[in-house]
C-alpha cells in the first residue's frame, strides 16, 4: 500500500501569542492551499472541546472551507469524538463535505477520555463505550446509501436516509482510533483503518491479532500517525521556538491524562515525539518509524500553538519536496 503524507491542525491558540483567532484561521486555509498544490497527501484535523485556547471543537467546517480551496488533497479527523455527535446528523455533515470536496474526505473516530468534555456535554463518562459502539454501527448502516431502521439503548432511527448521497461509494473510508487493547479489537471488528496511539502491545500487535483471527487481510488497511517533523539545517538556532510550542502542546494532554486516569501501559510505547534535524535525517529516522510499526499515513504538524504560519514554512516546503519522495523512494 502506498505511502500518504501530511499535515494536521488543532487550532490553539494561547492567549499571549498575540494573534486573532480569524487570522490563524486564514493563514491554515492559506497554508492548506499551498500545501495542496505542492502535492501533499492529507490534511487531518483534531477535535476537543470547552478549552481555553480555542481548540478545534468542530473539524468539518474547516475541512468544507478548506476543500474549496483545494484539489487533490484528503481531509480526516485524528480524531473525531464520536459520543459527543448525533450519528445520523454527522452522517449527514460528512454527506455534505463529500459533496463539496468531490470525494475527498475520510472519518477517524473515538471515544475521548477527558471528564470536562462529558460533564460539558452532560454526558456520564460510563456512557461513552456505548455511545461509541452504537454510534459506528449507526455511521455503517448511514455509509450504505439505503433507508435504514437502528434500536439501540443509546439511539434509536427509523426509516433514515442520508441525502445527499455519498459521492465515495460506501461512505467515507473508516478510521478507529485505540489506546487500549479493547479500542484495538474495536477497530478490527469494524475492519477499519487503524490510528494507534500508546503501548504497542496493547494497541497494534492486538489489532494485528484480531485481524488474522477475524480473517480480515491488513494490506488494504492503513496505518496513521501523527508525529511532529521539523526539517532544518541548524537545529541549534530554529527548533527551540517549536520546541517551546510543542511543551506547550503536550501540557493540556497531561492534564487530561491526569484528570481522566489514563494509563498508557508499560510496554513499548510508539513514539510521537518530533523528528528534528535536516533532509538525510528525518527521511532515515522517519523510513525507520514506518517500516517498524507499519505506518502508512505519517501526518506532522501544520501550524503548532502559538506560532504563525511562516515559522514552519520553509521545514514544510522541505518535508513535502525533500523528505516525502526520499520516503517514497524507500518503500518502491
Amino acid at each position: 500500500m502506498q505511502p500518504r503524507f501530511g499535515v494536521c491542525y488543532d487550532f490553539r491558540n494561547p492567549p499571549d501569542s498575540g494573534i486573532a483567532m480569524p487570522d490563524l484561521y486564514a493563514q491554515a486555509l492559506e497554508q492548506i492551499r499551498w500545501l495542496d498544490g505542492m502535492g501533499l497527501d492529507l490534511i487531518w484535523f483534531t477535535e476537543h472541546h470547552f478549552v481555553d485556547d480555542g481548540y478545534l471543537p468542530a473539524w468539518i467546517p474547516v475541512a468544507s472551507a478548506a476543500a474549496a480551496v483545494t484539489k487533490s488533497v484528503r481531509f480526516s479527523s485524528d480524531i473525531c469524538l464520536l459520543p459527543f455527535a448525533n450519528p445520523v446528523r454527522l452522517a449527514e455533515d460528512l454527506a455534505v463535505l463529500d459533496n463539496i470536496s468531490n470525494g475527498r474526505v475520510e472519518l477517524g473516530v473515538g471515544m475521548g477520555y477527558a471528564p470536562h468534555e462529558f460533564a460539558g456535554f452532560g454526558l456520564p463518562v460510563s456512557r461513552r463505550v456505548s455511545l461509541m459502539d452504537e454510534g459506528l454501527d449507526v455511521l455503517e448502516l448511514a455509509f450504505r446509501g439505503e433507508t435504514f431502521s437502528y434500536q439501540g439503548k443509546r439511539y434509536k432511527f427509523e426509516d433514515v436516509k442520508i441525502t445527499p448521497g455519498f459521492v465515495q461509494e460506501g461512505g467515507p473510508p473508516l478510521w478507529i482510533a485505540a489506546m487500549s487493547s479493547a479500542g484495538a479489537r474495536r477497530a478490527a471488528r469494524y475492519n477499519a483503518h487503524f490510528l494507534p496511539q500508546g503501548d504497542r502491545s496493547a494497541t497494534l500487535d492486538v489489532w494485528h491479532a484480531e485481524m488474522a483471527e477475524r480473517n480480515q487481510p491488513v494490506d488494504n488497511r492503513r496505518i496513521g500517525i501523527i508525529k511532529g517533523v521539523f526539517v532544518t539545517d541548524d537545529v541549534e538556532k530554529e527548533w527551540p521556538i517549536v520546541r517551546d510550542s510543542e511543551r506547550y502542546r503536550m501540557g493540556l494532554y497531561r492534564r487530561f491524562f491526569s484528570e481522566s486516569k489514563t494509563n498508557f501501559g508499560a510496554g513499548e510505547h510508539i513514539p510521537q515525539n518530533w523528528v528534528v534535524g535536516n533532509v538525510e535525517h528525518c527521511a532515515a529516522e522517519l523510513g525507520d518509524f514506518m517500516e517498524t510499526y507499519g505506518v502508512t499515513d505519517l501526518v506532522t504538524w501544520g501550524i503548532p500553538p502559538g506560532l504563525t504560519s511562516s515559522v514552519m514554512e520553509r521545514s514544510l516546503e522541505r518535508f513535502v519536496n525533500e523528505v516525502v519522495p526520499a520516503l517514497r523512494q524507500r518503500t518502491t
